[in-house]
């Protein structure tokens, strides 16, 4: 039988033409990436893959076997050949003589660039001995959902053998053990008293497959992955609506709306220690188990596979809240759970702590769950905040067939043995809810906080200045705007690019991303006359992000005519968009801000005409001037945890949208400058430019990057103390000096 005719929810990707074409180093990063390229296989940066592979020694020239497995801390769906660590196997296994014991198997880890092959600097995974210490060619050690639901079921030994003797296979069950050398020699001892086994099931953890050549190591894995998938599902069929207990409550009518309202509460109140950027999460199966009458008790269980507590801590915080008075409502219910979480969070460090462990973690949780509403989860930036709610639903998906593979069992809930204990922990160590188990809250620790866990940390990157800040640029698509967009995501933000045109604004979206990552930037459309406007664009921004940090708005218009005289109407229209749509601005925003309750910066762009009149200029300079002493006024109202600043350019000309050809070409003649009525519009611009910038004292172009630099100072933490000010940016105008 071909193996796509066994296959009822996996593909078979494997493309014969690509693999052919490949050397053997090659074949196992292309194997690896068509194993991470499905969610349901493995999830981001989960499990690992790796190949004992014969390479020619560098310094005898002698023919070696080399392991080359997954590099600490990479991800199977997109690494590259230079992300495989790559260890002599006979040194690795001559190590089983420096082996004192489980106590000490973290040393072990310093011997793993002893074993390098070659000049490779990647670090080993933590999972290198439980490859090396297998007797297979190709190993793949995953985590999907319907493996880790057998893994962590109360009867999964039990039911294991049941889909061994449906479809044909030889699994073998290995009680529960923190990864490291201890598990790699019980894996190498368990397949060598089990000949013909195809694959180990870790209690708790995930499953172990392998094969001859890349590509039945692929089969394997695919195929025995899909048929857990056909076992674990047809149980949950069965259940139906009473998996969980059944529902209790039922999704809200206007549950995303009602999201959108408190996301930015629930990020400021769990950002006390360290900001965060959130996700919302509302696929049917979230609901479906944040609806349930077992939620609570089981989300309190947390989580059992190790690479989901990682992220999503120990356990998520559920708030009990039936949508009864509003966000108020919403609130006094968090204040109260959150509150609660932490004490416990606390008490879960204190309980299992020893002299050596790493100082404690921000005690607040990672994931929100609410009935009736959904899922918010929390990470440094968007993508791990995605991430962690994606480990979350595998989590549910995990507790979901766990609980229908016991649906039938009779007898006590928790077994007088359970399969999952075994040297590391004891039977009474486990917590069990209907038939799922959870991972004893002592192993959690010491896997949370392990050494070699505390030291991937640390090889993490430094933050940027803005790292976990979210940055509504208003009038990004152009000029002033663009450039701080750009230099926001430089500095580490995630930036809003807002502005009437929409097209520009996703153009510049798109740059913004290229810096930052896919997940960085979003453009959204605003008309700041238009206060529904603002508030479908506000909405954007937290739907996205899940609330705001820095608010810039460079949106601004120059009003003229060819007669040089302004209409009623367009004096009124200037002062709007240039005033008071700032204002309407503000008050919107505002009520986001104060919800957080984190500290946040507002940056308004005025104008050195606030300071210097200008003949024929009138409607523009007003504007501006109102804008300053707005700033003053917004300083004051929002104090102290809104900052609110300003820049005052002189002309820019470089990127503006205030500077079409006919305006500039209008000036050039005004001021008697000679120029090419042939020139384009960015030469012309340039010669106004060097223009404008003879009359300061730095004979400097006020250009847009100026601008962007100074807004954002304003707006990090190194203007931590500054609100209500205005910094000039016009090159030394003298006439605009305070008086």
């Amino acid at each position: 039988m071909k193996v796509a005719e066994k296959l009822r929810f996996l593909e078979d990707r494997w493309d014969e033409g690509v693999a052919s074409k490949l050397d053997a180093a090659e074949l196992l990063r292309y194997r690896s990436n068509l194993l991470g390229s499905d969610l349901r296989i493995t999830n981001f940066g989960g499990g690992n893959t790796s190949s004992k592979l014969a390479e020619v020694d560098p310094i005898d020239r002698s023919k070696k076997s080399v392991l080359w497995i997954k590099g600490s801390g990479g991800d199977i769906g997109s690494i590259q050949r230079k992300g495989f660590a790559t260890l002599y196997l006979d040194k690795l296994h001559s190590l089983t003589g420096q082996y004192r014991g489980v106590q000490f198997e973290d040393e072990m880890v310093d011997f793993y660039p002893i074993c390098t092959f070659g000049t490779n600097g990647v670090a080993a995974s933590i999972d290198t001995p439980l490859h090396g210490f297998l007797p297979f060619e190709h190993v793949d050690h995953l985590h999907p959902d319907w493996g880790i639901a057998l893994a962590a079921a109360a009867n999964g030994a039990e039911k294991m053998e049941e889909f061994n003797r449906t479809y044909g296979h030889k699994l073998v069950w290995l009680p529960w053990q923190r990864p490291g050398f201890e598990l790699g020699m019980m894996l190498r001892d368990a397949v060598a008293k089990a000949p013909g086994c195809d694959s180990v099931v870790l209690g708790g953890h995930g499953l172990f497959t392998w094969g001859a050549t890349q590509r039945e190591c692929y089969v394997n894995t695919i195929t025995i992955i899909d048929q857990l998938g056909q076992f674990v599902v047809g149980h949950v069929e069965k259940l139906g609506d009473r998996i969980f207990g059944g529902a209790k409550t039922k999704t809200l009518a206007n549950h995303r709306e009602i999201a959108l309202e408190i996301f930015p509460l629930v990020r400021g109140w769990v950002s006390g220690k360290q900001r965060l950027i959130g996700n919302f999460n509302d696929l049917p199966e979230v609901l479906r188990f944040v609806n349930s009458a077992d939620a609570e008790t089981l989300a309190r269980l947390g989580t059992s596979c190790p690479d989901h507590f990682i992220r999503t801590k120990i356990r998520p915080l559920f708030v009990r809240w039936d949508g009864a008075g509003g966000v108020a409502g919403f609130q006094t219910q968090l204040d109260s759970a959150l509150d609660q979480y932490r004490r416990d969070y606390e008490r879960y460090y204190a309980s299992f702590a020893v002299q050596d462990s790493p100082k404690i973690r921000d005690a607040n949780p990672t994931v929100v769950l609410v009935p009736g509403v959904g899922m918010f989860s929390f990470g440094k930036n968007k993508t791990e905040a995605r991430i962690t709610g994606e480990f979350y639903t595998n989590a549910v998906h995990v507790m979901e067939g766990a609980t229908a593979l016991g649906a039938a069992a009779n007898g006590a809930e928790k077994p007088n043995v359970l399969p999952q204990a075994g040297p590391a922990a004891k039977t009474e160590a486990f917590e069990v809810h209907s038939n799922y188990v959870a991972l004893p809250p002592s192993e959690a620790f010491r896997i949370e906080y392990w050494a070699l866990e505390e030291a991937k940390i640390r090889r993490q990157p430094p933050e940027k200045e803005l790292s976990r800040q979210i940055c509504l640029v208003v009038g990004g698509a152009n000029g002033i705007g663009r450039d701080t967009a750009l230099l926001a995501v430089q500095r580490g933000a995630h930036v809003v690019v807002a502005d009437k045109d929409l097209v520009s604004a996703q153009a510049v979206a798109e740059e913004v991303r290229k810096i930052g990552g896919k997940e960085s930037a979003i453009a959204v459309a605003i008309d700041i006359r238009d206060r529904e406007s603002i508030r479908k664009a506000l909405r954007e921004a937290i739907a996205a992000f899940g609330g705001l940090d820095i608010i810039v708005n460079t949106a601004a218009i120059f009003p003229s005519s060819s007669d040089g005289k302004i209409t009623d109407d367009q004096w009124g229209v200037t002062l709007d968009i240039n005033v008071t749509a700032n204002h309407r601005l503000m008050q919107e925003a505002a009520a986001i801000l104060k919800l957080q309750d984190l500290n946040a910066s507002v940056v308004l762009v005025s104008s050195a005409n606030a300071i210097v009149p200008k003949h024929g200029s009138e409607a523009y300079d007003v504007s501006k001037a109102a804008v300053n002493h707005l700033v003053r006024e917004f300083a004051i109202s929002l104090a102290p945890r809104i900052r609110v600043n300003g820049i005052s350019p002189a002309t820019v000309v470089k990127g503006s949208t205030m500077f079409p050809r006919d305006r500039v070409l209008a000036s050039l003649k005004k001021y008697n400058i000679a120029f090419d009525e042939a020139a384009t519009d960015d030469a012309l611009r340039s010669t106004l430019a060097e223009f404008y910038a003879r009359r300061t004292l730095t004979h400097q172009p006020i250009e847009p990057a100026d601008c962007a630099a100074a807004i954002l100072f304003l707006a990090g933490p190194q203007a931590r103390c500054t609100s209500g000010h205005l910094i000039p940016v016009d090159g030394g105008l003298t006439e605009a000096f305070l008086r």
